[in-house]
């Protein structure tokens, strides 16, 4: 056993707080065994590998005695009930701190909207300091200790964090993990010739070596930012550079990569944050030959993080961001006997309602269900209709037929032909992706922006409905992306904008204004979710017959649900009799209107 695999080390620097942290003598018990194994799986062969453990426990120490008491007493709370953020109260809200309310104290200032609204979990996208110039969205980090100045200040941050606890709203933030930008100050001294700093990003002198990795692997962006390299003169070589070539790729083959990011983990977690969203988390680890993403390293070092954080902040969920089809996306839930992530997003349930609506049948989203694992105990999927990123339609992959590409293509031009009702356009093809990605806000997409008579207004808002009920339906943790409660439709002015011009994703991502007029009950929906029959957080939809091809129907514990993906109604037959309808209050009359839905319960039961 090698030196730094021994406990010692860690519990000579977590002992002398036993008495003041309540519960952690037992949470060390817990999770050290845990944690140890899997750094020595990763690093235990690396000659620094004792010193970064020591680095790493010292590092704990200080994270727990700086925790601020009542995020100890949160600790405390969300030990008892670790399933709290699977109950059908939750209910989330994700958005840009500026788009929805210009800085943090302005965000603050919007508090009340979201708690009428029912939020009770708040992803605020990027708000730390980013490169001047183009940030890929806030994505290229140049400080994850100092907020953008334009968003306001680590007090402003404080004081937010402090606000939503208050109105019982988890604030999650987004950890950009696989990359920093090229003016962090980790690249500022590999610039330099550091090596030290060097070894923290992927440089290779010869761009043979680059080429070796480039034969294997996609492309993120093949049309804006094509390649995975970019020679960098300053740098000597060329950068690993997955997404913009203003983004290096760390290098967690060197644990003090890994021990950073654990503390800057730490750091905002005793800031108040309750949740991170763990961008890019499929990309962490390299190998030739591969494709380099969901590696087994890399779920070693996620479950190692969660291990750590377990032991420092137990209140801190970790969120996946592996756009993927659901069995790869699973993956990173881990299972009972080797927990990784509690959150993981449900890309294949979302981009099948988008395709359900396109094709008229419910069969891709039924065939996503079936596919899907039920999440482990103690953790759940992130249902939604769409986020900050473009909607990608590879996660339907496995269930679209053996050559998708010719579905999921017709599904896109759907989307953007300018043919249908709705109003999207194409993001990236190419790079191992035929069938482009969507933008367009999902007012636009389901046909807000098009709608001119008042049966084409009621017909797009069922759209929107429809899709979130089957968001807050399916179990887990919905979310609901800004502006989509207040129908916002997309923002052209993107284009005419310099600044934005070249990232095609800012068309759905508008300045927030409330619109007096828009009514999609989504607030009321949510509000019916909290009412239906509990079921276990672990319990996945089960999928029966309809009779109708375009109506999804599953039950999930003691509730039946049904969805009419079609523009025309359909006979369904739900056996036994003595089901009552909640969304219409009324017994079940068997029909489910265009782009309907039914949310049954058995009123024979009940009464």
């Amino acid at each position: 056993m090698a030196a730094a695999e021994h406990p010692d080390m860690f519990i000579d620097r977590l002992r002398p707080l036993y008495a003041d942290v309540p519960g952690l003598e037992a949470r060390v018990g817990r999770h050290l065994p845990v944690l140890l194994p899997l750094l020595s799986q990763v690093y235990g062969q690396r000659a620094d590998f004792a010193a970064q453990c020591a680095l790493l426990a010292g590092r704990m120490a200080a994270c727990l005695s700086a925790r601020p008491a009542e995020l100890r007493a949160l600790d405390t709370a969300r030990e008892a009930n670790p399933d709290w953020f699977c109950d059908s109260r939750m209910l989330g809200y994700s958005t840009y701190v500026d788009r929805f309310a210009g800085d943090l104290l302005g965000l603050i200032g919007r508090v009340p909207y979201l708690q009428d609204l029912g939020i009770t979990y708040l992803h605020l996208l990027p708000f730390w300091r980013v490169r001047p110039g183009d940030s890929d969205g806030g994505f290229a980090v140049s400080d994850y200790g100092s907020v953008d100045p334009r968003l306001g200040s680590i007090d402003d941050l404080d004081r937010l964090t402090a606000r939503l606890r208050a109105a019982g709203i988890s604030l999650c933030a987004d950890l950009v993990l696989n990359h920093t930008a090229d003016d962090h100050p980790w690249a500022l001294a590999a610039k330099s010739g550091d090596p030290a700093a060097r070894d923290f990003y992927h440089i290779f002198a010869d761009r043979a070596e680059a080429d070796a990795y480039e034969a294997h692997l996609l492309q993120v962006f093949p049309q804006t930012a094509p390649g995975n390299f970019t020679h960098v003169p300053e740098a000597g070589g060329w950068v690993w550079t997955t997404f913009y070539p203003f983004q290096w790729d760390l290098n967690y083959a060197n644990p003090a990569v890994f021990v950073a990011m654990a503390g800057v983990m730490m750091d905002l977690a005793n800031r108040g944050a309750e949740v991170f969203r763990l961008d890019s988390a499929a990309f962490l680890w390299k190998r030739l030959g591969t494709i380099c993403r969901s590696e087994p390293e890399t779920h070693l070092i996620l479950r190692a993080y969660r291990a750590i954080m377990a032991i420092v902040a137990p209140a801190l969920l970790l969120k996946s961001e592996v756009i993927a089809p659901v069995a790869d996306a699973a993956r990173y839930l881990g299972t009972e006997a080797a927990p990784e992530c509690h959150l993981a997003y449900h890309a294949g349930l979302m981009t099948a309602g988008w395709a359900a609506l396109a094709e008229q049948s419910a069969a891709l989203p039924r065939a996503v269900l079936a596919a899907a694992p039920p999440p482990p105990h103690g953790a759940c999927w992130i249902t939604y209709v769409r986020c900050h990123d473009d909607i990608g339609w590879q996660p339907l992959a496995p269930q679209a037929g053996g050559d998708p590409q010719p579905r999921l293509k017709r599904i896109a031009d759907f989307y953007t032909d300018g043919r249908s009702y709705a109003r999207g356009e194409a993001f990236q093809a190419g790079g191992g992706d035929d069938a482009h990605g969507l933008n367009g806000t999902a007012a636009s997409l389901v046909g807000l922006e098009t709608a001119l008579t008042p049966e084409e207004f009621d017909a797009a808002l069922a759209r929107l409905r429809l899709l979130y009920g089957l968001a807050f339906a399916a179990g887990g943790l919905p979310v609901i992306n800004m502006g989509d409660e207040q129908v916002l439709l997309n923002d052209w002015s993107y284009a005419a904008d310099p600044a934005r011009a070249g990232e095609g994703r800012w068309l759905h991502r508008p300045v927030f204004a409330e619109r007096p007029g828009a009514n999609t009950g989504l607030g009321a929906l949510a509000a019916l979710r909290r009412s239906l029959p509990p079921a276990a957080p672990e319990t996945a939809p089960c999928l029966f017959e309809s009779g109708a091809d375009p109506v999804l129907a599953f039950s999930r514990g003691a509730s039946l649900f049904l969805f009419n993906f079609a523009g025309r109604s359909q006979h369904v037959t739900v056996p036994p009799d003595g089901w009552h309808d909640l969304l219409s209050d009324a017994a079940w009359a068997g029909v489910v209107a265009p782009y309907g839905m039914a949310w049954l319960v058995n009123a024979l039961q009940d009464g």
